[in-house]
């Protein structure tokens, strides 16, 4: 009964997403501002949405989210589920950088187009440059651009090496760094220890999205974000260093 009521509950709030979507597409034709009221809207739902999800978020850190008032950056995560984006969007109205694989999705890829969410190609290199040119643009239009350089969701046993290419973003913009780590802490008030609680969480390889979808549901999850020191920009530090760097971060925080 609980999980019924909790699926009514979200797919209610996401019914209410999409039409609030449909009509700020509808009135907005700039797509800057179009890609902001999508970000808002995002937010608006996300917080509606932790309840039904059985979610609880805390936060460490949350001085450094302030800077993010003072001027944009690219925030870099950990990735291991679809929840990652609820929990993150919660805190601020981020534009999330995902791929086109995710896009071709029936669900969660309408989600994130009416999202405001910008795309790359992993598996095409060659359009990779203009990825960065595109990315580095909403940047420099004060977009908060969220990447999830380990490329894809993963099994959340540990951080995984991150892809540098997409670091070349905040370099090309000149703008700062945000590091910030997702941690899913409890399952039905137990810590979560094992790959088969993780699991409950973890969306990642050949899972079906419904069958975890719904089981999830069925949970109460506590999840921790610490929000890490903002990185500034320094000329003199290449992607491959900035990559490193930052996955050393999170990678000490996660463990």
């Amino acid at each position: 009964m609980k999980r019924f009521s909790r699926f009514l509950s979200i797919a209610g709030w996401l019914a209410v997403f999409f039409i609030k979507a449909l009509i700020i597409k509808t009135k907005i034709k700039d797509p800057a501002f179009l890609r902001k009221r999508l970000a808002l809207n995002t937010t608006f739902t996300s917080l509606k949405m932790l309840k039904p999800f059985g979610l609880k978020v805390s936060v460490k850190g949350q001085q450094n989210l302030q800077a993010l008032q003072i001027e944009n950056h690219l925030v870099v995560s950990n990735h291991v589920s679809y929840t990652d984006i609820l929990v993150m969007s919660s805190l601020h109205p981020f534009v999330f950088i995902t791929s086109l694989e995710m896009a071709a999705n029936p669900i969660l890829g309408d989600i994130t187009r009416c999202g405001g969410s910008l795309f790359t190609n992993r598996d095409k290199y060659s359009s990779l440059p203009q990825e960065i040119r595109n990315f580095a643009a909403a940047l420099s239009q004060g977009f908060d651009l969220v990447l999830f350089p380990e490329g894809t969701s993963t099994n959340g046993e540990t951080i995984m090496e991150f892809r540098k290419s997409l670091f070349q973003t905040s370099i090309s913009a000149q703008k700062p760094l945000l590091p910030i780590c997702v941690r899913y802490k409890t399952l039905d008030g137990k810590p979560i220890t094992t790959q088969a609680q993780r699991d409950i969480v973890c969306w990642y390889g050949d899972m079906t999205f419904v069958p975890h979808f719904w089981q999830l549901i069925n949970h109460q999850i506590e999840a921790e974000v610490t929000i890490l020191e903002p990185i500034p920009f320094d000329p003199s530090i290449n992607r491959q260093q900035l990559c490193d760097l930052v996955h050393n971060q999170l990678l000490a925080v996660y463990n």
